[in-house]
């Protein structure tokens, strides 16, 4: 990437900017930041806030390369080699210090111990990695992963897997036998003893998931308005890691809606996210996420003008979600993602970025963004062009009709909206109005006449709804 371009770029993950060198301590733990990351690049003679490009003395330069490259020796273990360089821009000078992302974590400040000297890059800073990150660390240096590790409290035949059971028959034609278990490592043998792994509680639905895993869950939440608050909708996704991404999906489908639009005589269905894109993001929620963190869930949440999908632990080290049609593929979970290939979740390795990509080209009018709060990893779905005034003026026109707005869905709205204009809607055009199929819309219309909001006048294909403050008023 050529120099013009990384000075265009915020701070983040990989990049740290710094008009002068750091103080030692500052340095250090970017260093060790990057070091248990994915790496990164220290560019100095760079001011970031305004981004200027102040330079450093000509003359300075190779006593700033010894004593960066010392500052390191001294002070960061295990041993991390820096590759210090020098770039010329426009006649100033700027010194940039390359970690490369070591593999021998976890690296920590020698002073500070690993216990407090552990640091993690989180966005643009460098946090202190608590025990759950540190162990995570050291078995990333032993190429062994958290869901692969056994439980013995509970023997594999005593752990109830009924529900995972009767899915994998069902999906892949072939019983889920003991030696099938073993085959998929989903069982661990210890002296001459068989015990779950990690994976294999997660999957279950027995007692002793909801002990060890209390937060393996999604809570899924649709807001009112545009920031998190009151809620119109919630629901909270317990049931085996199998079963999580197909729920927390239907959820988001029933809190946003789908239209139509027509090709000649051909009507075509188009739901208002890319609903493709958004059924990957929260598969690789579930099966990326990182289980040994405790007390933090994926959250799917549903605003006015975006869906937000969190998940527990940093993005994968070699995944870059800015480069996605790269066909990029880095596993955490071992054990579960095979798994979740052989029941159809996902599909080949390196694939679900591409289909992002390829989903969100469809949908200009949507923005996808990422960022990492703390230690979590999060997608954004926004609307481009969203006018919250709009939004506001419909709550307060059907206001004049009801105080439980909150509690219609987006096409109850939309009827009523029409009959606030309209004096009369029939089936044949609230279903055009709604992009649903006859039978959907009758049971919708229906549900309104229940709840008190419609009449319906005439008989069979005659029949038509007036609202019935309307009718009262004639």
């Amino acid at each position: 990437m050529k120099i013009e371009e990384i000075l265009s770029q915020p701070e983040g993950r990989r990049i740290e900017f710094k008009e002068t060198l750091p103080k030692k301590a500052d340095l250090c733990k970017t260093v060790v930041a990057f070091a248990n990351d994915a790496g990164g690049e220290i560019f100095i003679g760079v001011k970031n806030k305004p981004r200027r490009v102040s330079g450093l003395p000509e003359e300075s330069l190779i006593e700033l390369e010894e004593k960066i490259s010392n500052i390191i020796h001294d002070n960061c273990y295990p041993t991390i080699l820096p590759d210090v360089s020098f770039i010329n821009h426009k006649g100033k000078h700027i010194v940039v210090v390359k970690i490369y992302k070591g593999n021998n974590p976890p690296y920590f400040v020698k002073s500070k111990g690993p216990g407090k000297g552990t640091y993690i890059r989180a966005g643009s800073n460098n946090k202190v990695a608590n025990m759950d990150i540190i162990d995570e660390l050291e078995r990333q240096k032993s190429n062994i992963s958290y869901d692969s590790l056994p439980i013995h409290l509970k023997k594999a035949s005593e752990l109830d897997i009924s529900l995972f059971s009767k899915q994998f028959e069902e999906i892949t034609g072939e019983k889920l036998t003991r030696t099938v278990l073993k085959k998929l490592n989903l069982i661990a043998e210890d002296q001459k003893r068989q015990f779950p792994t990690n994976a294999l509680v997660l999957l279950s639905n027995d007692e002793i998931s909801k002990k060890l895993f209390p937060f393996a869950k999604i809570e899924c939440a649709r807001f009112k308005s545009t920031i998190p608050g009151n809620f119109i909708d919630q629901k909270t996704i317990d049931s085996p890691v199998s079963f999580q991404p197909e729920e927390a999906y239907e959820f988001v489908l029933r809190h946003i809606s789908q239209g139509s639009t027509y090709e000649g005589v051909y009507r075509k269905d188009r739901w208002e996210y890319p609903v493709i894109a958004i059924r990957e993001v929260i598969r690789n929620a579930v099966i990326h996420r990182d289980y040994s963190l405790k007390g933090k869930d994926i959250k799917v949440a549903v605003f006015d003008d975006k869906i937000e999908i969190t998940s527990p632990g940093k993005l994968m080290p070699t995944i870059n979600f800015d480069d996605m049609e790269s066909g990029q593929s880095d596993i955490r979970n071992k054990v579960l993602a095979p798994v979740f290939k052989k029941l159809g979740i996902i599909e080949q390795w390196g694939n679900g970025l591409r289909l992002i990509a390829k989903e969100l080209k469809k949908y200009p009018e949507i923005k996808m963004q990422w960022s990492e709060p703390g230690f979590d990893f999060r997608i954004t779905f926004s609307k481009v062009n969203y006018k919250e005034r709009e939004e506001t003026n419909d709550y307060e026109r059907l206001r004049t009709i009801t105080n439980d707005y909150e509690r219609l869905s987006i096409e109850e709205r939309k009827i009523l909206l029409y009959l606030l204009d309209n004096y009369k809607i029939n089936r044949k055009t609230a279903a055009v109005l709604l992009g649903l199929k006859n039978t959907k819309t009758y049971e919708i219309l229906k549900s309104l006449a229940l709840k008190g909001f419609l009449i319906s006048e005439g008989k069979g294909r005659s029949t038509y709804y007036v609202l019935k403050e309307k009718k009262s008023e004639r």
